[in-house]
């Protein structure tokens, strides 16, 4: 039997030996190997397969390969890495999928799988469908798949350095979190002009450090104290896989990635006037009015890598941006999120330009928000709170978006509530332009959600 919680809106994701046992895996790995023979027409399709520094994750990556394998597909097994160099991989070997191994960001006794059927994500539709051939296996046809080793990691590395543009050279700090970007982020500064520090880039599944977990503020403490000690122009934070980046300026202040969004959205406007810009829907106004002002398309969207990159397919959109840190790069890039690609970016910016960070972040208009407000609802329960605010607020009309959870206008700012995808919990975030009026989005979010027996923490 397979736990069915595991099967989550854009990934698989369970607790190792509890609800994500080795077996599951197992079974899944043929699932999804079927699914891709399908797809690619072919009698021995090869996938990519990576894995994180979880402890976990060298025996769930074996099992899955071996799944893989009966099935009758061949897995390119690339090894330990950031779940951006899986991508990479499958555009660089080439392959017909991918399967990244990893828990993100998640506790160290969590673990996943993330995953590619050619260029694309694999969410929704296709996750059920995978639960459901996982749960009734068919023999394989044909003669099993066999397993290599493919080093795609030099390759990536040069990948990113051929996108780092000559400027004023740097002194930038790393935290790699003891996540599974240290080895290639230790390789990729080395090739790059200016002084870099890396903080925790051994890998270490047990992250003796502290979480891998950019957007929260106490995991960038370390980060922030060695730029101020250094006297360093900014630092730059990586979560567990690497997909999401974190920033602090020189002055030891953290930017969300809302507020860098801004930055890279000047820079792309630059080079594609009136481009569209995707940012999701925990996005700051500010970033929206700003796009707006550089002679953009801003657009809302949902929250979720994979919706996000199909967004950017339909559109065109040649950036787009999560509050949580991942950013897709399709401009002189592939189109999916990469932490390591969006600090290559990044620096090319603050190369050009001569003030720095910090001086960037005191231009943008000043607003005040709350983090974003994570609080327990079983999963039975998430989207029906959702759905019963969402009703109560029918007649506000054009101040409600519904287009994931509920964001809402309010004389004083806005406030938004949704149910978190990966986790059994409510997201609440509020935004003003000052503490007072700030004070009075958060009653409004209590007062709306109050009927359903909710309190939101921190309000």
């Amino acid at each position: 039997m397979i736990d069915p919680s595991i099967f989550r809106a854009y990934d698989i994701r369970g607790v190792v030996g509890e609800t994500l046992t080795v077996e599951a895996v197992r079974a899944i790995g043929a699932a999804f190997a079927s699914m891709v023979r399908e797809r690619a027409g072919k009698e021995h399709p090869g996938i990519a397969v990576g894995y994180d520094g979880r402890l976990t994750s060298p025996e769930i990556e074996a099992s899955l390969v071996a799944g893989i394998n009966e099935a009758g597909a061949h897995a390119e097994r690339i090894g330990l890495g950031p779940t951006p160099m899986l991508y990479f991989a499958v555009h660089h070997l080439p392959a017909d999928a991918g399967v990244m191994v990893t828990g993100s960001h998640n506790p160290p006794d969590h673990n996943g799988l993330k995953m590619m059927l050619g260029h694309g994500p694999v969410h929704g539709d296709r996750i059920r469908e995978i639960a459901r051939r996982a749960a009734a296996p068919t023999e394989a046809r044909g003669a099993p798949g066999r397993s290599r080793a493919a080093d795609v990691a030099g390759a990536y590395v040069a990948r990113l350095r051929r996108d780092a543009a000559p400027g004023r050279e740097l002194d930038v700090v790393w935290d790699a979190g003891n996540g599974a970007a240290g080895r290639v982020l230790e390789a990729l500064v080395a090739g790059l002009p200016g002084r870099h520090t890396v903080l925790f880039g051994d890998v270490d599944g047990a992250f003796p450090n502290h979480h891998p977990d950019p957007a929260v503020p106490e995991n960038l403490e370390d980060l922030a104290a060695a730029v101020t000690a250094r006297g360093a122009d900014l630092g730059i934070a990586f979560d567990g896989d690497g997909d999401r980046i974190g920033a602090v300026d020189g002055d030891g202040r953290v930017l969300w990635p809302d507020q860098l969004m801004a930055l890279w959205s000047a820079d792309v406007l630059g080079e594609r006037p009136g481009s569209t810009i995707i940012a999701d829907v925990k996005a700051s106004r500010v970033l929206f009015d700003e796009i707006a002002r550089l002679g953009g398309k801003p657009l809302m969207w949902r929250t979720g890598h994979s919706p996000i990159k199909e967004k950017m397919r339909e559109t065109g959109c040649p950036l787009a941006g999560e509050t949580s840190g991942h950013v897709f790069f399709a401009d002189r890039y592939y189109g999916y999120d990469d932490a390591l690609y969006a600090a290559i970016r990044l620096l090319n910016i603050l190369g050009a330009r001569e003030d720095g960070l910090a001086s960037f972040r005191r231009s943008l208009p000043k607003v005040v928000n709350t983090p974003e407000l994570r609080f327990a609802c079983d999963d039975a329960r998430k989207f029906a709170v959702v759905e019963e605010v969402r009703a109560r607020l029918s007649d506000r009309g054009s101040d409600v978006v519904d287009i994931d959870g509920v964001r809402v206008s309010v004389a004083d700012g806005w406030w938004l509530l949704r149910a978190s995808n990966t986790q059994p919990a409510l997201v609440a975030r509020c935004e003003a332009p000052d503490e007072e009026r700030l004070r009075r989005v958060k009653r409004d979010l209590a007062a709306a959600v109050a009927p359903s027996g909710v309190t939101p923490p921190g309000l």
